[in-house]
């Protein structure tokens, strides 16, 4: 797989019914390796190892209803009280992140409300914090700590 923005750690791979997967710490389980998955769980590892988000307070693939429809976010983190805190939405490195990308994350903000919108190819990240009295929102210059939050 592609070398990514992110620090490396010991990812683990291995073929389940003759396809690559990677096991998912979060949902223990091993799950197909796609490009995607590849950024999500580097991004999810540098999460936890490097700005110190608890693992129990991230979960992957959380379901959301939008408009009637089912939709997932790629990954949530919650605060202490186990309410969202954080959507992350990843896309393969070849896929570059655009307006369209953000407005596929801002939507699913429509249900969560969530302070922060993250979203990362695993070679560009981007952080929003949103601001709901001035309906406004601020782009970081970098993904903020876990404390900070």
């Amino acid at each position: 797989m592609l070398d990514l923005n992110l620090p490396p750690f010991d990812i683990n791979v291995k073929k389940v019914n003759g396809k690559p997967s990677v096991f998912d710490k979060l949902r223990r389980k091993y799950i197909a390796l796609t490009p995607e998955e590849w950024v999500r769980q580097h991004f999810v590892n540098y999460l936890i190892t490097e700005k110190g988000y608890p693992s129990l307070l991230i979960a992957n693939e959380i379901q959301i209803n939008l408009n009637n429809l089912k939709r997932r976010c790629d990954s949530v983190v919650y605060d202490r009280a186990l309410s969202p805190l954080v959507i992350v939405e990843y896309k393969s490195p070849d896929v570059m992140i655009t307006q369209a990308v953000f407005d596929q994350i801002v939507r699913y903000n429509i249900v969560l409300k969530v302070k922060y919108l993250i979203v990362s190819n695993g070679l560009k990240h981007y952080c929003c914090r949103m601001d709901y009295d001035t309906q406004t929102f601020e782009y970081l210059p970098e993904i903020p700590l876990y404390t900070e939050l």
